[in-house]
């Protein structure tokens, strides 16, 4: 098992020089290259981007919807990882409510997961074929107000790694946790980011 040290990618203007930031997240076997590239597709301009690196390319070893247990440390490691970007940008003057994120796959898997177990008014969430962790959910972990926070969450159905029920029951848990959620599911499609996609998180999230 593996830690994952504290390597970030970072593109856009200075935290100094921005008024928002985005922690983008890379999903399994990508890197935070691949991840800042959608930069070229979505709204980021004038926003401090952050894309940390996972360790081997991966952010825990098993499968989303593995029993927790066996994905530590790796997944305790990842959302301290997270906190800490997170901090980071609020030290550099960000308020949260400027904070924005995005991942794909295992990446959206662990920005959800994080922001669940952290909610708070952030500027927006961005899930591409992503949903909450766990063989079965435990919402003891899921603490705070979104307090409207906008939220895009999206899959394929079917879609190899993540079903469509852990997607409806992630919306559940965010939408009673006050998240503003808009979804889109996908007959058919494959496992990427379409353009659809990319659509919709730039009208929801990022207008």
């Amino acid at each position: 098992m593996y830690t994952h040290s504290k390597e970030i990618l970072t593109s856009g203007p200075p935290i100094a020089e921005a008024k928002k930031a985005i922690i983008m997240l890379h999903g399994r076997g990508g890197s935070a290259e691949d991840i800042i590239s959608l930069k070229r597709n979505l709204n980021l301009e004038g926003m401090a981007i952050y894309a940390p690196k996972a360790t081997n390319s991966s952010w825990y070893p098993n499968s989303f919807m593995a029993p927790v247990i066996q994905n530590q440390p790796a997944l305790d490691s990842a959302l301290v990882l997270i906190g800490q970007v997170v901090a980071d940008i609020e030290s550099g003057g960000i308020a949260t409510e400027n904070i924005y994120f995005a991942g794909f796959s295992q990446g959206a898997c662990l920005t959800l997961e994080y922001v669940t177990r952290n909610a708070r008014r952030y500027g927006g969430i961005i899930a591409f074929t992503g949903g909450l962790i766990g063989q079965e959910l435990n919402e003891g972990n899921y603490n705070g107000d979104f307090l409207d926070t906008p939220t895009f969450i999206s899959t394929g159905n079917p879609d190899p790694h993540v079903p469509v029920s852990r997607v409806k029951e992630t919306i559940a848990i965010l939408e009673r946790m006050n998240a503003s959620v808009t979804y889109s599911i996908y007959p058919g499609r494959q496992h990427t980011i379409s353009s659809d996609e990319i659509r919709l998180a730039n009208r929801r999230i990022l207008e």
